[in-house]
């Protein structure tokens, strides 16, 4: 007996080749290595794929289900899949395992019930790939209605404005004949409907699987429970409107009085298809489209991408990896980018909780002095696009200089290390103990948010929760930690972890993590001293503007502020032939994080669902992509 814990424990902290062996020995005619050019991991039987991954989880720890990708190989091979990421909480790379399908009928298992996590992805491939789930209890659509033609990410879809499938469009370059292809498709004609839809007899009925099982006999029901009070029983839609859903998303409440019973998060309202538009463009092309994912953390999203197409590049003869510099100018800037996103998470939780503007301006008051920084660097504010493959755009300003062009305008002109050294030292440590100060002992505060959208340890694990959502619930899981890169590995700084899983701790937390991102930046003080002048590209040239990609796949992942982002990336590889991902698919944080949503409501009072909101920090930009 004492021999299988051993051997029980080894499994649980072994290598992935181990767990691989082990899987093999256990379903032999389940699982073959993926062996296709450029990629790795497992496939797995289909009939099989159950009961092997819940072997992954019992048997090897592997209890994090991270990633959940779609891909359709029209073209290449007469097949789709999906490729998962599942990882150990307790760190450590990957193991990556894929399902097979034919697309005519694309069917894979439903993996929901050993990771509940894969809930929202699964809907996503079923509404963006057409591959269908059995054993999903809610399989439909999550980023589309019920009425549209088709799924989009398969590579036979065509938009009704389709010019190619690859840019540069030839409209526009080499020879620069510019139009709109609006010009090409007159109104009336620019949307497609599935062939049965009659327009002239429209029932819209995409609501009704939303509704379902939610109350909805009349509008309100009368309960009687016996010897307790009798209370009214309705559904409220809650969105989707600014500010209070922070963007364009609905919540749909069943309410007995005023204790919620069930929530269903309702989204895709900002959905435009942003996946598409990455396969469409070139490799290079897709970085400030990462911008635009959560604004609020634009050089983070290029991080992300930057190492999933590097990983690629590695596999290259010519290939160099980041200069030292570069990367000291990466880590400076999203560890800056976390303070940046966790000032704006707890100004806007305080609105959320009903304190209207004051301490939302004040929370964000000194992360203007960062943006200064960041539009003084890459040019812009918010949308930086300043990470290259190799790289950085360009390396940090002797000064910081701006001219008053109005009236009231000041006029700036600042030593650019004497800006970050008071930034870091003086001005940001300040304010982070001045929230600390004025919020954390706050009577309202406590009462409102201490025991409120609980979320116990197992089931932030269970529902692939991520960044300060999944750290509040006691799981000290973070990727610079777990599965490291960049610089991190030689950088002091510890991972901040609470163990109550409630609004008031994902509050702490926030502050926990600004606190040791500063550790993190005065490290880099020194470090950006010292590598002055160093090239931040290799060779000392920005890249090619359309890198050679070699064939391949990758998942390049980094601890975003709101969680784990990850970037699967599938190249062709035609070294001849256009050089645009095949597949570019985002695991956002933002959308995977509202998994749970409905559970940490259920019980809680309509005043207490917005606080609740507000304390996962979601941005619809990233959650619709």
């Amino acid at each position: 007996m004492a021999d299988q814990t051993i051997n029980s424990e080894a499994l649980k902290t072994g290598d992935i080749s181990a767990a691989v062996d082990y899987l093999k020995a256990q379903y032999p005619d389940a699982i073959s290595d993926d062996t296709r050019e450029g990629y790795n991991g497992i496939i797995i039987a289909r009939d099989q794929l159950v009961e092997v991954a819940r072997a992954m989880r019992d048997d090897l720890g592997f209890d994090y289900l991270s990633n959940a990708a779609a891909v359709d190989y029209l073209g290449i091979e007469d097949s789709m899949e999906m490729v998962y990421h599942a990882y150990r909480t307790s760190g450590g790379a990957a193991l990556a395992f894929k399902a097979q399908t034919p697309r005519a009928q694309a069917e894979i298992p439903s993996l929901i019930e050993v990771w509940p996590g894969a809930d929202f992805q699964e809907r996503e491939a079923y509404d963006l790939h057409g591959i269908a789930f059995p054993g999903h209890p809610n399989l439909r659509r999550i980023l589309l209605w019920d009425g549209f033609d088709g799924h989009p990410l398969r590579k036979d879809w065509q938009e009704a404005y389709y010019e190619e499938d690859h840019k540069p469009f030839e409209s526009r370059w080499p020879k620069g004949f510019v139009r709109r292809a609006e010009e090409l498709n007159i109104y009336g004609k620019n949307v497609k409907y599935p062939a049965d839809l009659d327009l002239n007899s429209l029932a819209d009925t995409s609501e009704e699987s939303v509704y379902a099982n939610m109350g909805l006999g009349v509008d309100v029901q009368q309960l009687d429970n016996g010897d307790e009070l009798q209370t009214d029983k309705l559904v409220v839609n809650l969105g989707p409107h600014h500010p209070s859903t922070h963007g364009v998303f609905r919540m749909v409440v069943t309410l007995n009085g005023e204790t919620v019973e069930k929530l269903e998060p309702v989204m895709g309202y900002l959905h435009r298809n942003h996946e598409k538009i990455g396969e469409r463009n070139a490799w290079l092309h897709n970085m400030p489209f990462t911008d635009r994912l959560d604004y609020i953390s634009s050089m983070s999203n290029n991080l992300g991408y930057a190492l999933a197409v590097e990983q690629l590049l590695a596999r290259g003869a010519r290939y160099q990896p980041p200069t030292y510099r570069a990367e000291v100018v990466r880590v400076l800037m999203v560890e800056l980018t976390r303070i940046v996103n966790h000032f704006w998470a707890i100004g806007f939780l305080l609105n959320d909780l009903g304190a209207f503007f004051t301490p939302a301006l004040y929370a964000i008051n000194e992360r203007e002095l960062i943006l200064d920084f960041f539009e003084a660097v890459a040019g812009s504010r918010m949308m930086c696009n300043y990470m290259r493959f190799g790289g950085i755009y360009k390396d940090l300003p002797e000064r910081i200089h701006a001219v008053a062009n109005l009236v009231n305008d000041k006029m700036r002109d600042y030593d650019t290390m004497d800006y970050l050294v008071e930034l870091i030292n003086e001005r940001i440590p300040r304010a982070v103990d001045q929230l600390d100060q004025y919020l954390t002992d706050s009577e309202i505060i406590r009462a409102r948010t201490i025991g409120v959208g609980y979320l116990p340890k197992e089931m932030a694990i269970a529902y692939s929760a991520a960044g300060p959502l999944l750290r509040a619930s006691g799981v000290s899981y973070d990727v610079r930690r777990a599965d490291p890169y960049s610089i991190y590995p030689e950088l002091d700084f510890d991972v901040a972890v609470r163990y109550n899983g409630d609004i008031y701790d994902r509050y702490l937390i926030r502050l926990d993590e600004m606190r040791e991102s500063l550790r993190i930046l005065r490290q880099l003080l020194p470090r950006l001293e010292v590598t002055h002048g160093e090239p931040i590209m290799p060779g000392g040239k920005q890249g090619p503007y359309m890198p050679r990609v070699p064939i391949g796949e990758s998942y390049g992942h980094v601890e975003n502020p709101k969680g784990e982002l990850g970037y699967y990336v599938v190249s062709a590889g035609d070294a001849k032939g256009t050089q645009n991902p095949w597949r570019y698919h985002v695991r956002a944080p933002s959308f995977i994080n509202l998994t749970a949503l409905g559970q940490m409501c259920r019980g809680h009072k309509v005043a207490d669902i917005v606080a609740i909101l507000g304390s996962i920090d979601i941005v619809l930009g990233e959650t619709d992509r």
